[in-house]
This record gives structure tokens, sequence and C-alpha cells, in this order.
């Protein structure tokens, strides 16, 4: 099957949970159960492989629990980071599930023992919470519990339905896909929220490019504005996972997308001690101190939003933005994550990040913190997109790749506005268009409308001013007239129109003439 045929066999068949489930499950709510459903499925059958080491003799689903020792149970927590008896799996939940009068129970049972299954072991941070936005007693399930074991049934069985084999053969990436079509459908009401937008997996595949270009390895990777994790996903699809050396670091301040990124990693197989993705706000409780520096960064942080800035004191000390001198304004902070991100960045790595256009030309904090980038060299190049390549929002954003290591003193500025493809209700980055922006960010070559390597000397004439379309001339694209021609035209048309005018008095004539006669 291709991953065409997948991703179409993938929608129909949530097309069809969601009338199974829609009306009383509020969109943004569905889209929870039917992704907490994908993951429990997912996380039983590879415990299930794991157990069975293919040995085909083995069915660890058929097995009664009772077989389960101690010594296996301890084991398996060690390496995969849970534990799951065979009566709890996906397989044997969801077979039975229209006829279990207690599912809703059973499950968050099953889920709670899956959590707890990690207690005192080193992946317990990592597992604990997980399902807590997967509530199988909430009254948006229904106000009886016959009606909710309803709907979780139809849940089961739909994503029972998705027959694509192992997971992790998939030629489409299952979760993000999943992820990528229910917030399409529901993004007037969800998807976005303080100026966050879920990241396609066409503009994740290029930022990811982008942080990891010409890499032969890297230590870890890091976003500091996970969401769902998807950035981080692509990167490791499009990289050798072993050049990825610590694995796969991200901080969220949202509950339920911290659990998302969380699920992500396990859905792509990443182990729990090759993830660390941590829950908090990443510009007054930044997490991984110890960690960093990062050889590669990947963000798509929120745009504009608020923040504490200069009401707290000790911020303009703080070592990611004392460099700068000053701090992002309180109204808009996407400098504060810009310059987090600069902090985390190795001396080898690159930052590739989604900005806002605004911060490019604004006057006022924003300039200067312009000005410390340009005059350090650490402005690689700034990449304007086509407009309406997120769902819920039709900005045309930028990317921001950020350096340590330039070769000279040039910025390259890249206007990618006019690559795109329209698809339904929004645009989209093909594979040729990423490819050739990839293209042209490597080779640094000056290409007429598209690409412009800009000397330091005029960026500073220019306010530090790091709009694209101030060093790229856009191309007209307006029809070029021959005016020559034009006139010869209109002399050619004004005579036709005169003897047009004389055929028709002609004729008028000879009317008026014959019924005079008569």
């Amino acid at each position: 099957m291709t991953s065409t045929q997948q991703r179409a066999l993938l929608q129909r068949q949530i097309w069809q949970i969601a009338n199974d489930v829609r009306g009383s499950v509020d969109g943004w709510d569905f889209k929870q159960y039917v992704l907490g459903t994908l993951f429990y499925r997912f996380i039983s059958e590879n415990f299930a492989s794991y157990i069975e080491a293919g040995d085909e003799s083995i069915n660890y689903a058929s097995l009664d629990d009772s077989v389960i020792t101690d010594d296996i149970k301890d084991d398996a927590i060690k390496t995969k980071g849970y534990f799951i008896y065979p009566s709890q799996l996906f397989v044997n939940v969801a077979k039975t599930a229209h006829n279990n009068e207690s599912l809703n129970t059973d499950l968050a049972r099953i889920f709670g023992e899956i959590e707890s299954s990690a207690n005192g072991y080193a992946s317990e941070d990592d597992i604990k919470g997980l399902f807590a936005d997967f509530d199988t007693t909430s009254n948006r399930l229904g106000n009886t519990v016959k009606d909710k074991n309803l709907r979780l049934a139809a849940v089961l069985k739909g994503v029972a339905g998705l027959d694509f084999g192992n997971f992790e053969d998939n030629q489409i990436d299952l979760f993000g896909d999943a992820y990528e079509f229910l917030i399409s459908n529901y993004a007037a009401n969800a998807g976005k929220s303080g100026g966050e937008f879920f990241t396609p997996q066409h503009v994740s595949k290029l930022i990811a490019l982008l942080a990891i270009h010409g890499q032969t390895s890297i230590n870890k990777i890091y976003d500091p504005a996970a969401g769902s994790g998807s950035l981080l996903m692509q990167a490791r699809k499009h990289i050798d996972v072993h050049r990825i050396e610590d694995g796969y670091f991200g901080q969220e301040i949202n509950h339920t997308t911290y659990n998302l990124a969380r699920m992500n990693m396990f859905l792509h197989n990443i182990n729990y001690d090759k993830f660390n993705i941590q829950l908090g706000n990443t510009l007054t409780n930044p997490h991984f101190l110890d960690d960093k520096p990062f050889d590669a960064i990947v963000s798509n942080p929120p745009y504009s939003v608020k923040w504490i800035g200069s009401d707290d004191p000790t911020l303009i000390n703080d070592e990611r933005f004392a460099p700068a001198g000053v701090l992002a304004p309180k109204s808009k902070a996407d400098f504060a994550f810009v310059l987090h991100a600069l902090s985390y960045l190795s001396s080898k790595g690159r930052a590739a990040i989604v900005c806002f256009p605004g911060i490019f030309y604004r006057g006022g904090a924003e300039q200067k913190i312009r000005k410390y980038l340009v005059d350090n060299n650490y402005v690689e190049t700034v990449i304007s997109l086509a407009p309406n390549l997120f769902f819920g929002t039709t900005i045309a954003v930028n990317i921001l790749v950020l350096s340590k290591h330039k070769q000279d003193t040039t910025t390259q500025f890249i206007d990618a506005s006019n690559l795109f493809k329209k698809e339904t209700n929004n645009n989209v980055l093909t594979d040729e268009h990423i490819e050739q922006i990839m293209k042209v960010f490597e080779s640094k070559e000056d290409v007429e409308h598209f690409a412009k390597s800009v000397p330091f000397e005029k960026v500073a004439e220019s306010d530090y001013n790091l709009s694209v379309s101030s060093y790229v001339e856009a191309k007209d694209n307006r029809e070029v007239i021959d005016i020559t021609e034009l006139n010869a035209e209109l002399k050619t048309t004004v005579a036709k129109i005169d003897q047009l005018r004389a055929d028709i008095d002609a004729i008028v004539a000879e009317i008026e003439g014959a019924e005079a006669e008569t």
C-alpha cells in the first residue's frame, strides 16, 4: 500500500469514527480519544512484540496473566519502561469492548496500572500521566455509563480497524498524519491557542533539514516549544538515527500537548532512555541547563505572546538574555524564544525557528536584539514562506536560521513566498519546493528574485532590518504591454467601429426611405 493510499485510508477511518462518536464529544476532545487509542494500540503491540522476540510459537496476547513472573515484569520495565499484562493489551480489550458493561472503568484501571508499573524505575517520569487526557469516565463521553461505553467501544473498534501492519513499517507517519487530519478538520475552534499553531509535516521537514544540514553527527536535538513533538520526529525521519547520539529533548508548557509529545516518542519507537520531554514555561523555568549545548535546535514557538519580561528584574541578568542587553517586549515574547535557543546552541550547530514576520522590521527592543544577533554574526539565513501553510492561520511566516560557525559575515535572504501548492483549504510545500530551498541554502548563491547573500555593512546601514523583501526584489508578474502594438490595435478597432456605424446609418436611412415611399 502506498503512502497516499495509507493516508487516505487513515482519514476515512478517522472520519468514520467521528461519525460514530461525535455529537456529545467536542471535536478537540474527540481528538484526544483517537490519539490516545492509537497510542494504546501501539504500545500494546510494541510490548507484545518485545516479549515474543520473534518467536512465532509465542502469542503473548493469548497467555494468562498468572504465568507472568516478577522477574519477567522487572526485566521488561527496565527495558521498555512500562509493563502490560496480556489481558490489558489493546487487542483483548477491543475484542470484547461492545459487550463490556464496565469498559470505561476497566480502561481507566488499565491505563492507571500501565503508568504505575514504572513507579520506582528510571522511566517513572517518562510514563507518569501519559493517559491523563484520556478520561474514560468524563461526562463529555455521555451522561450515562452506557453512553460512555458505546462511544469508547466505537473508538476502539475504529482504531482496531486500521490495518497497516506494524506501526514502524508504515509508509506514513501514522500518529502525525492522524493528528494533522484531526487538527485540519477542527482548526476553527482548536489547534491554536495563545499564538500556538500546529506545524504541518511539510514545514516540519524543511525546519528539520535546515537544523541538521551538513552535520555528520549530532549530540542531541532540542525543541524549546515542543508541542506534540512533530519537529523532533521530522528530524529523526531525515537523519540516520545513530547520528543523533544522546537523543531528543523538548519542553512544552501545555499539559495536553506535553503528553502528546511523549506519546509521539514511544510511537516512533524511541525508548524512554533516549528522550527527555519536560513540562513547564521555557522562558521563566527552563529545563536542560545541564544538558546544553545542543547541535540541532528546531522550534515553532508561539507567535507574539505576552510574557513577564521586564516585570521580572532578574531576567536581564539571565545568561540567555543578558548578552543582548535588552529583553524582548512584554507583549511580544518572540525574540525571548530566539535568544533562549541561541543560548542552548552548540558552536557547531544550527537552530531553525519559525518566526512572526513583524520581529524582523519593528523598532525598539526588537531592533536592538537584531543588532546584537547581526553584529555577532549569528544570523545565517532568513526565509520567507508562503501564506496559509499552517492550520488555523493565514500568516506568512519566516524561518530564522541561527549558526555559531558561519564562514563569512553575510546574511542570506530567501524569498520562498511563491513556493506552494494549493491543497483544499491550505497551501503546502512539496518535496520539490523544499529541495529548491535547501539547494540555495547550501550554496549561498544569489538567485534573481529568490535568494541573496547580503554583506554585514548593508544590513547595518538598513537599521538591521531583516525582512526578506528588503533585500530580495520580488519578480514583477505584471503583463508587459507593447504601447506601439496597443495603439495600432486601438486604431484598427476604432476604424472598425466607424465603419460599423456608417453601415448602420446606411441601413437606417434605407429603412426610413422605404417607409416614406409607402
